[in-house]
This record gives C-alpha cells, sequence and structure tokens, in this order.
C-alpha cells in the first residue's frame, strides 16, 4: 500500500476517535466535522489505491460513485459531505453550527462515517 494511502488510514482512525470523544463531551458540531473528514481521509486512501491517483475534492458522494460503493456507502457519503463546510461556516450553515447539531445527529454522523470507513477497510482487505 503507498504510504499517502497507509498515512490517510492512521489519520482518518484518528479523525473517528476524536469525533467520538466529541460527542462523549457533547461538542456535536465538531463530532460531526470530525465523522466527515474521518470517512474523507479514508475513501481518499481507497481512490488512491483503486485509481493509483489523489482527488482534491471533498465531494463524498462523488468519490463513492467512482469507486462504485454500495448503495448504502453512497447514503453516509450523501449525509456526511456537507458537512464539511456546514459544521464550520455560519453563512454556509445559515446559522450558528454549533446550535445546529444535536446527540442524535452527531451519533448518526459518526455511524456514517463508520459505515464508510468499514467498507475502505474491506475492499482495501484490511482488518475491521
Amino acid at each position: 500500500m503507498r504510504k499517502e494511502s497507509l498515512r490517510l488510514l492512521e489519520q482518518s482512525r484518528h479523525d473517528f476517535d476524536t469525533s467520538a470523544q466529541l460527542l462523549k463531551i457533547k461538542i456535536y458540531y465538531a463530532s460531526v466535522f470530525f465523522a466527515e473528514q474521518a470517512a474523507e481521509k479514508a475513501i481518499k486512501a481507497l481512490h488512491i489505491e483503486k485509481k493509483r491517483k489523489a482527488e482534491f475534492t471533498h465531494d463524498l458522494v462523488e468519490l463513492a460513485q467512482v469507486l462504485d460503493a454500495p448503495r448504502d456507502v453512497l447514503k453516509a457519503a450523501a449525509e456526511l459531505s456537507p458537512d464539511y463546510i456546514i459544521t464550520r461556516y455560519p453563512d454556509a450553515a445559515n446559522g450558528v453550527p454549533a446550535a445546529l447539531y444535536d446527540e442524535e445527529s452527531a451519533v448518526a454522523h459518526l455511524g456514517y462515517a463508520r459505515r464508510m470507513i468499514e467498507w475502505v477497510r474491506l475492499e482495501l482487505k484490511l482488518e475491521t
């Protein structure tokens, strides 16, 4: 596996753990952001391995489609993709991002990230 892919997967794991910790301390918008980041880094690692090049998009749906992801992974990508921007910018969120997310949404987003990461690891034939 390429060094770049390994680094992305390692950071994905750290971002996922960060998301889980932020959920525990009830910082929901940041938990959602790190869930998106975990999924994005994992799917970019897979893209590098399968397509032999990096993609500089943040559109998780586009990446998932290019990689022929199953329907549930595409759904997870669709749920997570907007959070790259919405969790950080009031103008994109049409409000204060910290006020837009609650425990239920953070738990759901962490689950979407988990599903995407599991699929990536299966595709790469790594332990889950």
